[in-house]
């Protein structure tokens, strides 16, 4: 619970310390003649959709973190079996990281203004994310067909109800990613494709940041880590 307690301390922090990047927390009407600390040099204002999509995010890290929490905390009752993780897990991580990588191509491309390889990559994007949320459906049926289902096993449960929360913000990233697609081939204006090319990378670097730790998680490796932090504490 510790642990989790700093996660939730630090992704605070890094938010506070994100929005006060964007000076939302200066006070202007307190300021008294000229207004300085505005030099040419320094960079603009992030957009303000991007400030709301670094909000969402941080809400985001948080609810995992809680889910991450309870499925610590149910680990220590004495009916938890651990679960046996599908091999596909890798591949789809793999998938994961695809997409994350091509959409930050698609970002460079976008200010480069090359339109083909900014269409190819949103594509391989949309694409590699798809076949992760497939993938994941196969995890599931292999755990099924291996005889563990959700009611008989906490374990299982959490493994079905941690993978299906990522899975539907894939989910809703992917309607705004369809449509980012839509727009890069129809030709829309590159400024308008640029944010919203930026905005899916943002988004998709996120989650799969979020999901390898969940990853860690799942695999055992984050309770090992955990458990050697407290014996050096201790």
């Amino acid at each position: 619970m510790s642990a989790i307690l700093i996660f939730l301390g630090m992704v605070t922090a890094i938010a506070g310390w994100w929005l006060a990047r964007q000076r939302l927390m200066s006070k202007p009407w307190l300021e008294v003649g000229p207004i300085d600390g505005f030099p040419e040099t320094e960079a603009p204002v992030m957009h303000p959709a991007k400030i709301g999509l670094g909000v969402f995010l941080a809400v985001v890290g948080a609810i995992f973190a809680l889910l991450i929490s309870a499925y610590f905390m149910r680990m220590a009752y004495a009916d938890w079996q651990a679960t046996p993780m599908p091999w596909l897990l890798w591949l789809n991580t793999g998938m994961l990281v695809l997409a994350s990588v091509a959409l930050q191509c698609a970002v460079v491309a976008a200010h480069k203004g090359q339109l083909d390889n900014l269409k190819l990559a949103l594509l391989t994007g949309a694409l590699a994310s798809v076949a992760f949320l497939g993938g994941q459906l196969l995890a599931w049926r292999n755990l099924a067909a291996g005889g563990y289902y959700a009611a008989d096993n906490p374990a299982v449960s959490f493994f079905y109800l941690i993978t299906a929360m990522h899975g539907l913000h894939i989910i809703g990233g992917l309607f705004v990613l369809g449509r980012a697609n839509i727009r890069a081939w129809r030709g829309d204006r590159l400024a308008r494709l640029v944010l919203t090319t930026e905005l899916c990378a943002m988004y998709w670097h996120a989650l799969l940041v979020v999901w390898l730790v969940l990853f860690a998680v799942l695999m055992g490796w984050a309770a090992d880590f955990i458990d050697i932090c407290r014996r050096l504490l201790s």
